[in-house]
């Protein structure tokens, strides 16, 4: 198997990165939040510049693909009319924060996410992929997604919480985004290039106990599509959020904004519950725990397709399915009960692991795994 390229880092608008079919752009969303007409003129943009779809990854962002290198420039000027761009680009490549989505206007969240976003010039040079998590809901949402510093309750207020570690420090709400950068300082003195995440880093190098001791809330229950009290969620196969179908979703449902989250789900906010055989809208559907990438010939390290196998497969796996057109795993980093690994247009077979583990088989076809037992 060729070993894959680890990058190192991951694509923003300034800093797109080239895959099979032209330039991945990534818009991180302000809040985790577009409003109506941002989300209509992003679609509109994918259309114009892109493949015609739009990408939702793991760190709820969004992502235009198959943009041409010409095209870059003049696709800026319009994000930045629609103000979904960051002036300087050292900013953007720093807001990488994740958020509950169930948060309301002026709530601690959103106080909190302000204050944070208007002071992430503060932060020290950080790695590429460090981020944060706003989680101050009853329960917290974001407790398996990728963050660095979380910001979550405690049964008495608010704690600051380093990614690897079972308690926090107990915060309050007007010194919290200062302790988070006093954090973050602590972790950039120290890390190395074989720490470059807070949760490795606590593993090598004592964390100080003022860091440490106040407990967080229990984790709360995962979203699902269906009702909430701000709107509607659905789902999306793969992350894959269809430029036509989006659009008229965002028109035909009355929205006013669209919350994005790092699970493959959406919130439409202020929204009707609408039919959309487009999108997810069953809890429990195979396809939200399926996990895959784009793979060949979107990819230019993809060793094989990918998601046509994974819609067949989807309903067959009893666990979670994994399909990977290399071994990077970049579509799940944590282990599947099934990964299918991509080799030279076949698939190796691992089990209760990862893509870069040790296959129990190699070789298999497409055809072949349509028919065997993957239970």
């Amino acid at each position: 198997m060729n070993t894959p390229i680890v990058q190192g880092w991951c694509p923003g608008a300034h800093r797109p990165m080239m895959s099979g079919d032209g330039l991945v752009v990534r818009v991180r969303p302000r809040l985790a939040r577009l409003s109506a007409t941002q989300a209509l003129g992003l679609c509109a943009l994918a259309e114009r510049f892109g493949n015609g779809t739009i990408d939702l990854t793991n760190r709820a962002n969004l992502q235009l693909r198959g943009v041409a290198e010409a095209d870059h420039q003049p696709l800026l000027a319009e994000l930045a009319a629609l103000d979904l761009l960051d002036g300087e680009p050292g900013i953007e490549v720093r807001r990488n924060i994740l958020f509950s989505p169930l948060y309301r206007d002026g709530d601690m969240a959103d106080r909190l996410g302000c204050e944070l976003t208007a002071r992430l010039g503060e932060l020290p040079a950080l790695p590429a992929k460090f981020g944060f998590a706003i989680d101050t809901g009853a329960g917290r949402l974001l407790n398996a997604d990728s963050a660095d510093i979380r910001l979550e309750r405690s049964p008495d207020g608010l704690i600051l919480r380093a990614d690897g570690m079972a308690t926090g420090r107990e915060v309050t709400e007007g010194e919290a985004i200062d302790r988070l950068i006093e954090l973050a300082r602590w972790f950039a003195d120290r890390f190395d290039p074989d720490t470059r995440r807070m949760a490795r880093l606590v593993q090598a190098v004592p964390l100080p106990a003022i860091w440490q001791g106040a407990e967080p809330v229990p984790v709360g229950e995962p979203l699902t599509p269906g009702e909430t009290a701000l709107g509607p969620l659905y789902g999306a196969a793969f992350g894959q959020l269809p430029e036509p179908a989006l659009a008229a979703l965002l028109r035909d449902s009355g929205a006013v904004a669209l919350r994005v989250t790092p699970w493959r789900l959406i919130l439409l906010e202020g929204a009707q519950a609408i039919p959309a055989p487009d999108f997810v809208t069953r809890a429990g559907d195979p396809l939200l725990t399926t996990d895959a990438c784009p793979g060949a010939p979107f990819c230019p390290q993809a060793q094989a397709e990918t998601r046509d196998l994974a819609r067949t497969l989807a309903g067959r796996v009893s666990g979670s399915l994994h399909v990977s057109g290399c071994a990077k795993g970049c579509a799940r980093m944590r282990p599947a009960d099934i990964t299918l690994v991509g080799n030279g247009g076949r698939f190796d077979l691992v089990k209760q692991g990862r893509a870069g583990d040790e296959p129990c088989q190699r070789g298999l076809t497409p055809e072949t795994l349509k028919t065997m037992d993957l239970t």
